[in-house]
């Protein structure tokens, strides 16, 4: 039977309900990067970008939080689990506020193996200690291995400056996680990020030969993403990211 092409389907909706609508054990690996509420009150602190140039942009906030009370986080996980195949992995993005308050409740549903530390080289805003890095989860459902075994625990992944979007990843940071969870024989493999934002997740996706599904709850994000996913598929140019944020070097350390 010959591969179905990769292709990405960005939906507009809830979180919660997008994720109860897919069925269960349906995706090959969940990448995500939560917007944690609470999180324009930490970078408050130091007056970053992101308050400053997206907190009031046109009319009303660019995106909503996820409210991540105890109740709906488990909520949350709980469909992440139930959706996310069997041996499979999940790769969930924290700041250092979400990571302490919340990272412990995904030992509840998903077996941790490690947190990455991305490292975005360029120093960002900050009011004790400026910060430089986030974290990255790194969960199984059962088992499975990475693909390689010299991937290191730390991502030198340079942040994006003037990004289109409001806490907008670098692609290469997505793809990093979908090229250490998906193996070269892996034939339709579905990439799922229920906080698609930007569609950095939705491109990596595409760039690593895989299918991809999302949500937003945000208008105009899931229109910046479909309209970079639809610029990606008919001319292979990433219209979201203008520079590549890491080398060829450490490239060849992922795939």
């Amino acid at each position: 039977m010959p591969v179905k092409p990769a292709v990405a389907t960005i939906i507009q909706q809830d979180v919660l309900m997008f994720l109860k609508e897919q069925p269960s054990e349906s995706v090959d690996l969940i990448v995500t990067d939560p917007a944690y509420s609470g999180m324009n009150q930490h970078l408050s602190l130091g007056q970053g970008r992101i308050v400053g140039r997206y907190q009031d942009k046109g009319e009303g906030t660019w995106f909503e939080e996820f409210h991540d009370t105890p109740e709906n986080y488990s909520q949350f996980l709980s469909e992440c689990k139930r959706v996310l195949k069997q041996d499979r992995h999940l790769f969930l993005m924290f700041d250092s506020f979400s990571l302490l308050s919340l990272g412990a409740m995904v030992r509840d549903f998903f077996n941790v193996k490690n947190v990455v530390t991305w490292d975005k080289v360029n120093i960002g805003m900050g009011h004790y200690f400026r910060r430089q890095t986030e974290f990255i989860l790194f969960a199984s459902k059962g088992k499975r291995p990475v693909t390689r075994r010299d991937i290191p625990d730390i991502w030198k992944i340079k942040r994006l400056h003037r990004a289109k979007y409001p806490t907008q990843k670098p692609v290469e940071l997505f793809e990093a996680m979908i090229a250490s969870s998906k193996a070269k024989d892996n034939a339709e493999f579905i990439v799922c990020d229920p906080f698609v934002g930007s569609g950095s997740s939705a491109v990596a996706a595409l760039r690593q030969e895989a299918s991809f599904i999302g949500c937003d709850i945000s208008e105009k994000a899931v229109s910046l993403s479909r309209s970079r996913v639809d610029g990606f598929l008919q001319t292979g140019i990433d219209i979201g990211q203008e520079k590549p944020a890491f080398d060829e070097a450490l490239q060849k350390r992922f795939w």
